[in-house]
């Protein structure tokens, strides 16, 4: 055997198994964590100590470690998906919106643009205070929307649109 190895009886209880004896150096926090952890289960520390390095040494070990990690990446990367979907929604809506308000808004004569201008400024300090208490609770448009959707919906269930 190599320095620091010896042979010995594996098991107490007079079994063949043989074991080999490994003499190691631990930080002093490491040793008392051992210790701890081996009196609160009612083990030695020999045993905690080779089952700690088992499962550290384990390949199933790292392998469920990168599955967990892969199904988090996986998850991750359809929410990535979905966020930019509904982004993407959410950009068209607004560029068709714009458009449709472009087209169907009639010009304002040169006799009022100044009424308009002062109107606009203060309906847009408006709604910067209502999407400012808007973002500040827990309600959503999209929840909302939902909501309505549900509640126009026929409650007669043989009705088919």
């Amino acid at each position: 055997m190599g320095a620091g190895f010896r042979t010995g009886s594996g098991s107490k209880k007079g079994t063949s198994v043989k074991k080999i004896q490994l003499s190691i150096y631990l930080e002093p926090d490491l040793l008392a964590q051992l210790e701890a952890f081996a009196d609160r289960r009612g083990r030695s520390r020999s045993l905690v100590a080779e089952a700690a390095i088992a499962a550290f040494l384990s390949p199933d070990t790292a392998e469920r470690s990168e599955a967990v990690l892969v199904r988090r990446l996986d998850r991750l990367s359809r929410q990535a998906d979905r966020t930019e979907r509904d982004l993407g929604i959410a950009l068209e809506t607004l560029a068709l919106f714009i458009r449709h308000w472009l087209t169907v808004t009639p010009p304002t004569p040169e006799s009022g643009q100044d009424a308009a201008r002062a109107r606009g400024q203060a309906r847009y300090a408006d709604f910067l205070e209502a999407l400012g208490r808007r973002l500040a609770s827990s309600r959503r448009f999209t929840r909302d929307l939902a909501l309505d959707v549900a509640a126009s919906a026929p409650s007669d269930p043989s009705i088919d649109d």
